[in-house]
């Protein structure tokens, strides 16, 4: 869920993360400052677990990776800048992103191995509009986590059910690939990760 905060003017993303003041989140839609609705419980079980595995399946392969707090996305040739649920970050590659100094923001498909989006409202901001932007950012993998199974039937089929959406960059494109129930999750930024579908979904129960 978003609502627009009403501003005198669009922001570009610079403008923007100098604005952006602590204590909510915001993200910026073509210029447009949207706030966004405080998560459910649900949603921060799974995101909280996710992080955990993400974390120890890269620090196990040693990868030079690590996760932010906060950062911002930027989306090329255009003012909007996403607040993804997880960020991975490949921390060689931050010497090329002019943002991150000073902005804490990234731009570079090479920066940005992995990104995921916990889905618990609003379906088509993952579904439809961060997808093709991190399609044309270059971003190599991209997750949507659909634990409440209440996307379109055009990406999860009929009956809808939760789903973990793995977008894997091939040729410019994103190809998906559905996991469901026992499926184990299999992730070309994390090959060796021991995951499956339910595991993921699981975790969000009390």
């Amino acid at each position: 869920m978003v609502q627009t905060v009403t501003k005198p003017q669009l922001l570009t993303v610079e403008e923007f993360v100098e604005w952006k003041p602590d204590g909510k989140l915001y993200e910026l839609y073509d210029g447009v400052i949207v706030e966004m609705t405080p998560p459910l419980g649900e949603h921060e079980l799974i995101k909280g677990f996710l992080v955990n595995e993400i974390v120890f399946g890269y620090k196990r392969l040693n990868f030079p990776y690590f996760l932010p707090n906060q950062a911002f996305v930027k989306v090329p040739d255009a003012e909007s800048a996403y607040l993804p649920d997880i960020l991975v970050l490949n921390r060689p590659n931050l010497v090329n992103e002019p943002l991150w100094n000073k902005k804490s923001t990234v731009t570079q498909g090479a920066s940005i191995p992995l990104v995921i989006e916990v889905v618990s409202s609003n379906w088509r901001v993952d579904y439809l509009t961060k997808l093709k932007a991190y399609e044309e950012i270059g971003i190599p993998e991209y997750w949507i986590v659909d634990y409440l199974g209440i996307g379109g039937r055009m990406f999860i089929g009929n009956p809808k059910q939760p789903t973990v959406l793995v977008h894997e960059l091939i040729d410019g494109e994103y190809q998906v690939t559905l996991f469901r129930g026992d499926d184990r999750i299999v992730s070309s930024a994390l090959p060796e990760l021991e995951l499956t579908a339910n595991q993921v979904f699981q975790a969000g129960e009390e």
